[in-house]
């Protein structure tokens, strides 16, 4: 077959062309060892291995507990504190975890860009993979606190939990397509990402209640936080878990209008960051 007959071949395709998140589906083997490999290697070498999966988040509670809930006297105006308080740290941890997994995952596994070819965007999926795995320990452990406290089955319950999941991992995945990209050339965008994650804890509703916004922020200011996709998720797995047990009218006022526009947002940072992610990957290879 000649060269022209090649190259008018409808079924070829120039190497390296990339149809980004479209072009993954046709790659599910692969991203499946990807995620197997990030898996095995997260807790290599430790003595504990998964079991920093409980330590950490409990550890993370405990002390929030103590300072905020008993010293600052934060359970005394949130019915049912520690689970108001764990239900946000769980939501948040997930994002954390799949931001920053995302901004490293192609320095991370820079030998296997440079050597062969894989659809970049392979990388990033894994790493959400990854965080959703370890996130399944937390959620685990954050039910079966709330079945003590009297949790019950309900639709509306794991309807907010699933939202919650996915308004995360869209908004954390635009994002560390995003970071990720500019990571490869400028490692300065892993350390602005470990600033937003730094701030991202006291930037929604997790060791206090949204009313101390609404209370002392401007209007605007008030509606820009509620409309926050991490505000919007945390409020979710309240309205899965806490509300359910600790029943309360204190709601947040037009919290679907807000979560609507927060999904909205979150969309558009997939967008965004996939359009940066495929624009900065042909030299992905170079910088690294």
């Amino acid at each position: 077959m000649s060269a022209n007959a090649i190259l008018n071949d409808p079924d070829f395709r120039k190497p390296g062309a990339d149809r980004g998140l479209l072009g993954v589906l046709r790659h599910r083997h692969l991203l499946s060892l990807l995620l197997k490999k990030g898996i095995s290697t997260r807790y290599h070498g430790s003595a504990l291995g998964w079991v920093w999966s409980y330590i950490r988040p409990a550890a993370q509670f405990l002390m929030y507990y103590l300072v905020l809930g008993v010293l600052l006297g934060g359970r005394k105006d949130i019915t049912l504190f520690p689970i108001y308080l764990f239900s946000g740290i769980v939501a948040v941890n997930l994002f954390s975890e799949v931001l920053r997994n995302t901004t490293s995952a192609i320095t991370d596994n820079k030998s296997l860009v440079k050597k062969i070819y894989l659809p970049r965007a392979l990388f990033p999926l894994a790493a959400v993979g990854v965080g959703l795995v370890h996130f399944l320990p937390q959620a685990i452990l954050l039910l079966v606190v709330t079945l003590i406290f009297g949790w019950t089955f309900g639709w509306l319950a794991v309807g907010a939990f699933l939202a919650g999941i996915l308004l995360i991992l869209t908004f954390g995945l635009g994002l560390g397509f995003f970071f990720g990209a500019i990571n490869v050339a400028y490692r300065d965008a892993k350390n602005f990402v470990d600033l937003i994650l730094m701030f991202a804890t006291w930037a929604s509703p997790v060791l206090y209640s949204w009313e101390l916004v609404y209370k002392h922020a401007p209007a605007w200011l008030y509606n820009l936080y509620m409309v926050n996709p991490v505000t919007a998720a945390v409020e979710l797995f309240h309205t899965a878990f806490w509300v359910p047990i600790a029943p309360t009218d204190a709601r947040p006022t037009d919290i679907l209008l807000h979560t609507a526009i927060a999904a909205v947002i979150a969309l558009g940072t997939l967008i965004i960051g996939q359009f940066t992610f495929r624009k900065l990957e042909g030299s992905f290879a170079q910088n690294l």
